[in-house]
């Protein structure tokens, strides 16, 4: 897994996509008080993708409050050719995401949770299956784990010993450590 780095979300033009409403109810003396929670992604649709959850007692003050938590939560996604760099499966409480490189012109295939962030991360050839729970919050936090474990090629090469050319992925020559 690689450092996260401070993404600026003003200098990229982001997307914000509502997943999941919910209304909760509140139990009180005098009868039920309602609140609205936002499931909420945002993404670039160029290897920056970011989820957030706003609570409030309106809907659209719900959806601003996760969208911004979104913004402050961005990721970077190493993308290769329109797809992600491996195979890759995380879980999240019960919820449990299995991601897999799709050959260019295969597409998302991909549940809505799921479909939801792999399309704002700009993933367009994709593979995916969805196990155990379908709640959103879970299926999207697994999801998450999924993109933020993806290493690009050239830092599995040099975390192995060696060096790559970005363009071409062919090995130059072996990096020889000092003793």
């Amino acid at each position: 897994m690689s450092i996260k780095e401070n993404i600026n979300p003003n200098e990229l033009t982001l997307t914000e996509n509502v997943i999941k409403i919910n209304r909760v109810a509140k139990v009180v003396k005098g009868g039920r008080r309602f609140s609205f929670s936002a499931l909420v992604v945002a993404g670039d649709k160029q290897g920056h993708v970011g989820v957030g959850l706003g609570k409030a007692n309106e809907v659209p003050e719900a959806i601003r409050k996760g969208a911004a938590q979104a913004k402050r939560a961005l990721i970077k996604v190493p993308l290769q050719k329109g797809t992600i760099t491996q195979t890759v499966q995380a879980s999240y409480g019960s919820g449990m995401v299995l991601l897999m490189p799709a050959s260019d012109g295969t597409g998302v295939i991909a549940g809505g949770p799921v479909r939801a962030v792999v399309e704002a991360a700009g993933v367009q050839n994709v593979l995916s299956k969805s196990l155990g729970t379908s709640n959103p919050h879970n299926v999207v936090k697994a999801t998450m784990r999924c993109l933020e474990e993806l290493r690009d090629a050239q830092e599995i090469f040099i975390t192995r010993g060696g060096k790559i050319e970005v363009d071409t992925f062919e090995k130059i020559e072996p990096v020889e450590e000092e003793k």
